[in-house]
């Protein structure tokens, strides 16, 4: 939660606490208890004095509290002193930590780059993937899943920012709209889902190389399953949770909520098991590498295992272990800069190795080029020749469109080393 929204939440519960017990007290002479905007004082006799210390929020702004000190009279309470609060409790506008705040800016600025260069590198990627029916294979549809999350991971962010600290109509930090609170459970799902997906990615990799012949069309509905419907069995069961038990502001305060463990214990679950599968992989790779069938250079060999462990450190989104298992105070600003800003970039470093220079695309891509300018080449020229001579020119066009296609064995030779072209 941000500190202006915990500093409104601390006051707001201390006046409720305040209004109850004046509320309740049946005292007569001397002064009632007293809600100042900022400090509860209790009753107290006349002629007593009531010291009280600094409220815990002005620990926010300085690391000396003080105390503050009002008498009561015959004609009530007197007036505090020293006087104003900001005076007693040791506050002051010109230490405000800028260092910070310049550093929380430069990360929201980083990971708002990170994300639309994602989101529109993503969103070229699903074009490719949707309009060419020869990348249409298990695959690819896998690899259009996980760009579909990171997608929605983007939105999600840049609309939870919008509404969290750019609308200042919005009261997010007291009894917050229906709408806030969606905004929430959809960004917390989209961040889940995210790593679900990278889960299903080394799942299907692994299968992939383990297991030689499996039916990919019964394993691809596991996977949507696993992918998608997971973390709706999780973010429901928070959902859930929040309504009936923490209902309070627009459920954004989540590190200190008992709740948070429904979201974070399956996170940091297949933050885990795809670490794991990506030592597993790395370890079938290294002995691929060294069988008979493979060159006996060594240098060759090693260049072409760390490529490989290169490429899989973004689809398995492997930099999450560093953080996995430390409380979340831990290195605050490296973690930032790691999770929020690093991970921003995570989705346009996947689309770039897994559409853009995957060489299935490169070689489709080229093909529609090709065939594409030869229709108008031959498209133009048709105006100036008899219609035989067109039709002869469309036969050639075919022709050509035929030479072009890849034999059965070299696409399937393609398929195999399609995640690996770039190795």
């Amino acid at each position: 939660m941000s500190p202006e929204c915990s500093i409104v939440l601390e006051i707001e519960y201390e006046r409720e606490k305040c209004l109850e017990d004046t509320s309740l007290e049946n005292q007569t002479t001397g002064c009632r208890s007293m809600w100042d905007n900022v400090t509860c004082w209790p009753s107290s006799a006349v002629g007593e004095v009531v010291v009280m210390p600094c409220p815990t929020f002005f620990s926010y702004f300085t690391t000396s509290l003080g105390n503050v000190t009002r008498n009561c009279t015959s004609q009530g309470w007197a007036d505090m002193y020293p006087a104003p609060y900001a005076v007693a409790c040791g506050y002051d506008a010109n230490s405000t930590p800028i260092e910070e705040t310049n550093f929380y800016g430069t990360v929201k600025t980083g990971y708002t780059i990170g994300h639309s260069l994602s989101l529109v590198a993503l969103t070229a990627a699903m074009i490719i993937l949707c309009l060419f029916r020869k990348l249409h294979c298990t695959r690819n549809y896998i690899h259009m899943h996980l760009f579909m999350s990171f997608i929605m991971r983007a939105i999600a962010v840049f609309v939870k920012d919008v509404i969290l600290f750019e609308n200042s109509e919005s009261d997010h930090c007291s009894v917050s709209s229906v709408g806030c609170k969606a905004v929430m459970v959809f960004f917390q799902y989209c961040i889940m889902a995210n790593f679900f997906w990278l889960l299903v990615e080394g799942l299907y990799l692994r299968t992939l190389l383990v297991i030689s012949f499996f039916s990919e069309r019964k394993y691809f509905w596991w996977y949507i399953l696993i992918g998608w419907g997971a973390p709706s069995v999780f973010i429901t069961a928070w959902t859930l949770v929040r309504v009936y038990y923490e209902d309070t502001g627009c459920w954004e305060d989540i590190r200190k909520s008992p709740s948070w463990w429904i979201i974070k214990i399956p996170v940091v679950g297949s933050i885990s098991v795809n670490f794991i599968l990506f030592i597993c992989i790395i370890q079938i790779l290294v002995q691929k590498l060294h069988s008979p069938d493979v060159g006996h250079n060594e240098t060759s060999q090693y260049s072409r295992l760390a490529k490989s462990t290169l490429l899989l450190i973004p689809l398995f989104g492997v930099h999450y272990i560093m953080f996995a298992f430390f409380p979340d105070n831990f290195k605050m600003e490296i973690k930032l800069v790691f999770e929020l800003v690093l991970g921003s970039f995570q989705g346009f470093g996947v689309s770039v190795l897994y559409c853009f220079l995957n060489g299935e695309v490169q070689a489709e891509l080229k093909r529609k080029w090709r065939r594409w300018h030869m229709e108008r080449f031959l498209g133009s020229d048709m105006k100036y020749h008899h219609p035989s001579v067109g039709s002869n020119g469309t036969n050639f066009s075919t022709q050509i469109s035929m030479l072009t296609k890849s034999s059965p064995k070299t696409q399937r030779g393609s398929s195999f080393q399609a995640d690996f072209s770039l190795v």
